[in-house]
């Protein structure tokens, strides 16, 4: 069965001010579960993740300063979201799903996170809406509780996983891939052990092919146990903040290529949401429903 971390929490309104569209998180849900796709008994609730695991990967006085709002204006600013506890909490509980959907992606194959994907919070501050790196905190639980002892991070959302490159700079258990935008957010890009950068206006058959080449290459080379798939779908045409060119086919193309390797290579993989901000919000839905689909398709 396909387990998916989800919580009405991810739905709550934010202070007024905020820019990040959160409706997604309670219509793809909703969208599923109309649909057939999901039915209740694949959701699970996460509780908010336990501070040890927190501190395995980020900077304890980070934390004390975010736990308790002490961050300063500057910072917050960076985060781009107002700071409140509900916020904090949120995104907790958030992490901990993606802990408890690696667990499931052991046994079942595969689970996923309705949200995730924060992978601009680094070891010691938040960025561009996150504020905990939810793969980088699975990803070392993992590598903590002896589960597995390499794991190949497949980022694919339109902007660079800094945060999560600058996490693994120095560990070789965790192998970092992001394909971007070359000219997108963020400026300073770091380093990841595979970045590949695409120039504005890529579409679907470059994109494609340019993926298919790499996996092929990294799951021989890098022969990981585990695979995080970070399923953003800012690659879309009609992304407000993409810059890629990516038709809905193409993007759940995509996802079909990311999760028939892990399925064919028998890797366990955990995937969370990422971004999307196409003006209607039905093409944002629609494209994360479609990720969805193609795991009920291809594992169950």
């Amino acid at each position: 069965m396909l387990k998916v971390a989800w919580l009405p929490v991810y739905a709550h309104p934010l202070p007024a001010g905020h820019r990040f569209p959160m409706e997604k998180y309670s219509l793809l849900p909703e969208q599923l579960l109309y649909e057939g796709t999901l039915t209740p008994e694949n959701l699970f609730a996460p509780d908010p993740v336990a501070e040890a695991d927190i501190l395995a990967t980020h900077d304890a006085h980070y934390w004390h300063r975010l736990r308790n709002q002490l961050l300063t204006p500057a910072e917050i600013r960076r985060i781009g979201f107002p700071l409140s506890a509900e916020l904090v909490y949120r995104e907790t509980c958030i992490t901990q799903g993606t802990i408890q959907a690696s667990q499931f992606a052991l046994h079942h194959g595969i689970a996923m996170n309705v949200a995730g994907g924060t992978h601009h919070a680094f070891t010691d501050r938040g960025e561009g809406f996150c504020l905990l790196n939810d793969i980088a905190v699975a990803a070392n639980w993992l590598l903590d509780q002896g589960r597995v002892k390499k794991i190949l991070v497949v980022d694919l959302d339109v902007h660079q996983g800094n945060g999560t490159a600058q996490i693994f700079r120095h560990n070789p258990a965790v192998f970092t891939v992001s394909m971007h935008g070359a000219s997108n957010y963020p400026l300073h890009k770091e380093r990841s052990d595979l970045d590949i950068a695409l120039p504005d206006r890529t579409e679907d058959k470059a994109y494609l092919a340019q993926l298919d080449a790499a996996l092929k290459r990294l799951l021989g080379e890098v022969e990981p146990a585990f695979i995080f798939y970070l399923s953003g779908v800012d690659v879309l045409a009609t992304d407000k903040l993409g810059r890629l060119a990516l038709s809905m086919g193409g993007c759940k193309a995509r996802d079909r290529m990311v999760l028939e390797a892990c399925r064919a290579n028998r890797i366990p993989v955990t995937v969370s949401m990422g971004g999307g901000y196409s003006a209607r919000l039905a093409d944002v839905v629609e494209a994360h429903a479609n990720t969805y689909r193609v795991a009920q398709e291809i594992f169950f």
